[in-house]
Order: C-alpha cells, then sequence, then structure tokens
C-alpha cells in the first residue's frame, strides 16, 4: 500500500514543526524517517497514523485521504509510538486481547491472531507475564505485537529502540527486518547505524523540512562527489613516489597521511578514477602497492553537514 504525503504543514502556536514537506513511500519499501531531535519526525508520523490533523496539505494512504476516510486508513496502519504506551497490570495475552478486540477482529479468529502475535514478536516464554514484569526489550516487542495485531499494511515506528541495550537493539532490528519484507515501513530514529541496518531508503528532515532523500550509498555519492583513495606504496623515496603519482593525468591532490609508512590521500578530478593509472603507475616505477582504499564519506558527516547551520 504506497503513502503519497503532499505539501504537509502542521504548527503548534507560531511554530511550523512541519514545513510543507511532501514525500512518497512504495507498497513493501522500509523507510528510514531520519533527523535530529525536534526536526518533526513525530509530528509527521502522527499525521499519518491519522492521530492529530495538519493545517495545510494531505496524507493519501492507498489512495484515501486523511481528511476524507481517517477511519479506513487507521485499518491499514500499526503505529508504535515512542512512548510505547502499555498497559502495566495486564498480563501479554490479555492485553493483545484486548487489543484485538478495539480493532474488531472476529472473535473466533482472535486466538489465532494472538498466537501467531506471540511467535512472530518472540514473547513465547514470557506471554503469561504482567507488562510491568518485563525489560524494556520485551515492552518494545509487545508494542510491536499490539502494532501488527490487525495484520496492517503499514507499520509506523516512532524510536523503536530507545532505551535498549545493544542486544535488545539487535533483536528489534532483526525483527523489523523481518516484518519490512512483508509490509510497508516508517521508521523513525536519530541513530544513523540503526537506519542504515534496517532501511532500504533514507529520508532526513530537519527544521520541518526534507533535506534529502535516497539511499545511503547515494547520500555517501552525491556528498563524495571526487574519488578519494588510501594509496600505500613501497619500494621508492617517498618524494619520488608523491611526485610520480601526482604527475597522474586524473589525479587532483595528493596528500600525505603518514610519512613513515608512505600513506597518502589522493583525490582524483570530477567523474575520474584514478585506480588503473596508480596501478600502472607503481608497475613501470617498481613501487609496491601496500594499500589502496575508497575513501567513504561517513554517514555521521553527512548528516552533520545536512542538519546544522
Amino acid at each position: 500500500m504506497d503513502i503519497v504525503v503532499e505539501h504537509l504543514t502542521k504548527r503548534y502556536g507560531p511554530q511550523k514543526a512541519v514545513d510543507n514537506i511532501s514525500f512518497r513511500v512504495k507498497a513493501g519499501e522500509v523507510l528510514g524517517f531520519l533527523g535530529p531531535n525536534g526536526a518533526g519526525k513525530t509530528t509527521t508520523m502522527k499525521v499519518l497514523s491519522c492521530f492529530i490533523s495538519p493545517e495545510e496539505g494531505d496524507v493519501k494512504i492507498g489512495g484515501y485521504s486523511i481528511h476524507e476516510h481517517p477511519e479506513k486508513i487507521k485499518k491499514h496502519i500499526g503505529y508504535l509510538p515512542e512512548n510505547n504506551p502499555l498497559y502495566q497490570d495486564m498480563n501479554i495475552i490479555d492485553f493483545l486481547e484486548f487489543i484485538a478486540k478495539i480493532h474488531e477482529i472476529p472473535k473466533h479468529l482472535i486466538q489465532e491472531r494472538l498466537l501467531d502475535m506471540v511467535k512472530v514478536c518472540g514473547l513465547e516464554g514470557e506471554k503469561h507475564k504482567l507488562i510491568r514484569e518485563l525489560s524494556k526489550g520485551y515492552q518494545q516487542r509487545v508494542g510491536l505485537a499490539q502494532a501488527l495485531i490487525h495484520d496492517p499494511d503499514i507499520l509506523i515506528l516512532d524510536e523503536p529502540t530507545t532505551g535498549l541495550d545493544p542486544n535488545q537493539i539487535v533483536e528489534i532490528r532483526e525483527l523489523i527486518r523481518r516484518i519490512g519484507k512483508e509490509k510497508t515501513v516508517i521508521l523513525s530514529s536519530h541513530i544513523l547505524a540503526e537506519v542504515e541496518a534496517t532501511c532500504d531508503r533514507i529520508l532526513i528532515i530537519n527544521n520541518g523540512r526534507v533535506v534529502v532523500d535516497g539511499t545511503a550509498e547515494e547520500m555517501r555519492k552525491q556528498a563524495q562527489g571526487n574519488e578519494i583513495l588510501k594509496l600505500g606504496v613501497s619500494g621508492g623515496e617517498i618524494n619520488d613516489i608523491f611526485e610520480k603519482i601526482m604527475d597522474i593525468d586524473s589525479v587532483e591532490t595528493v596528500d600525505f597521511i603518514d610519512f613513515e609508512n608512505q600513506l597518502f590521500e589522493v583525490q582524483s578530478y570530477p567523474d575520474m578514477s584514478s585506480i588503473k593509472a596508480i596501478f600502472d603507475t607503481c608497475v613501470a616505477n617498481k613501487f609496491y602497492i601496500t594499500e589502496l582504499t575508497p575513501i567513504e564519506t561517513k554517514l555521521e558527516d553527512i548528516f552533520r553537514k545536512l542538519t546544522t547551520h
């Protein structure tokens, strides 16, 4: 089920939390919704889930508008808010049964759905425990189970790994990846590694506006522009090696990284690659290449550049 967001604007008093944003999410896609705290991620997700209404713009989900058919849209959406509100004094099974009834799942199907959710979300050993007795990681699993119990086409997850330890984060990521094979998922986070590990595409929002939309690889290429290589060479005097590499037509700059170990940073001109020419130059001069690796622009650097002024 596709999601189409068109010119969405939401204000809180004089402040625009979301400022005229537009984007699409294709059916079956896992979209990482990334941005610093206060960027407008949670507000956008609340609008998508019909929890709040925008002042301007529209969202169409499966062709239905949030203004005209919010009740129909809600049937197709599973939503896990950041604070994961759960009834602490209910056990898992009773809580999920309660949620199933709210979603008007036919009575004869409820037991089957409960068993499915317990299995999918890895709750078998905990299913009769009170929710307040569960670790934060298991509470997040219960939150995912309540978002999935009515078998929605779209899953909206707001900061699903907040407050979890590293092992729990890995477990929840794996669970989201499995779910993402069958559903459209929008995953909000300010943790770059989480988004890159889980999502097909990344959308970065800052000050209520979309600042980038693409895959992690596309973002790196766009930010990097020129080919940058880390080059280690031995078998010759360092200044002689420097001059020979600098003489290559496609090479724009050569800098020393480590004088003692004869490591250089080599930058090519835009849209040119120097890798083959470096090999040929080293062979011709009887130099030995000890290292030749591309230097990738880190996602953290791109994020910082796009979200700071």
